[in-house]
């Protein structure tokens, strides 16, 4: 204990980096634990959806959307979806849903807005269709 101590003191500077990285991981943790927002692997989010009549939205860009999505996935902007504009997904209330984008980092704020909007089963396709593409999954192209 004497060492760990004497150690810290002559290196305080890595030794505080330590400690901030342990406590950025637990807070991220605790986020992960807590957050209604589950993040689902592409085998996990097609059995959610096909098993519970859910539906995947799509929040990329339109040209992105129209070089491949996943099959009825309805395309809504992020932009509309922070504006609250989600009329196009009313009946799915309580049903799952799964938003996607490219690689799953923007979808989990637009997974939020719609969780703070009522959507009761709301979820992020983790690494997004890049993470769809890598299991060998369909895409469709419009």
């Amino acid at each position: 204990m004497d060492q760990l101590l004497a150690f810290a003191m002559d290196h305080y500077f890595m030794s505080l980096l330590w400690v901030i990285l342990l406590i950025a991981i637990i807070v991220s943790y605790i986020k992960g634990a807590t957050s209604k927002v589950k993040l689902l692997e592409p085998q996990q989010a097609t059995l959610l959806v096909n098993r519970n009549d859910g539906v995947y939205v799509d929040i990329r860009s339109v040209d992105e959307y129209r070089k491949g999505h996943i099959q009825d996935s309805i395309h809504l902007t992020a932009e509309k979806i922070r504006k609250n504009e989600v009329q196009a997904l009313e009946k799915f209330k309580t049903a799952p849903i799964v938003v996607v984008c490219a690689t799953g980092m923007t979808a989990r704020s637009a997974a939020a807005a719609l969780s703070k909007s009522g959507f009761e089963n709301v979820a992020v396709l983790q690494g997004g269709i890049s993470a769809w593409q890598g299991a060998s999954f369909p895409l469709v192209k419009k």
